[in-house]
């Protein structure tokens, strides 16, 4: 008679979840706008790519190598990120990625302020005042944040490392997400361009 073995010791191992932001994309933040040029801006920003000469950290390198799945979201930045990294593999690419909308609130034209300033105040207003312009609400986004959170953990469930190429904020919500599922952040090198932060499952 065979002893049934615990279901502890024939559980797979479920892989890390390694989110990391895109790399720097090809338009100047050294301007001041008012709050009109900052969405013309914002729109030029989600669909240019990357900055010229400009390679992932060798830590990133090391984390694509050894994943299982490589993922980027759709807009071209994560795209031209995640292709520097895939070394000639396939790479998925999901909408549910994209980053949360910064839609600024509508003060004076004589309010001019340097892009980075704009996109904590537009990024104030949408999470605190509800102020998105038709565009996704914080609601919405936490919804989508959800929904990617299961797709990686679905492809963490497979044993192997996942790699997300993604956006700062986004990835910020996602991470939240993670925590609240059990998830431990056991490396963080914060939120800016080619960092990466390291979720492992605890329980």
């Amino acid at each position: 008679m065979t002893a049934e073995v615990p279901a502890a010791t024939t559980r797979s191992r479920t892989g890390a979840i390694i989110l990391a932001r895109h790399g720097e994309p090809a338009l100047s933040r050294k301007v001041r706008l008012n709050a009109e040029q900052y969405r013309e801006f914002w729109a030029k920003y989600e669909v240019v790519g990357l900055s010229p000469g400009q390679s992932p950290p060798n830590l990133l390198a090391d984390f694509a190598a050894g994943c299982g799945t490589l993922v980027a979201s759709t807009r071209p930045r994560s795209i031209e990120s995640a292709q520097k990294l895939a070394q000639g593999r396939d790479f998925a690419c999901e909408a549910v990625l994209v980053e949360a909308p910064l839609p600024p609130p509508r003060w004076p034209s004589w309010v001019r302020l340097k892009p980075s300033t704009w996109g904590f105040i537009a990024r104030f207003w949408w999470w605190y005042f509800n102020h998105h312009e038709g565009q996704e609400t914080r609601c919405e986004a936490e919804g989508r944040a959800g929904e990617a959170a299961d797709m990686l953990e679905r492809l963490a469930a497979e044993g192997a490392d996942v790699v997300v190429l993604a956006h700062g904020f986004f990835n910020y919500m996602i991470g939240r997400v993670l925590k609240r599922r059990g998830w431990k952040l056991a490396h963080s090198e914060g939120f800016k361009y080619w960092s990466t932060r390291r979720f492992v499952r605890t329980r």
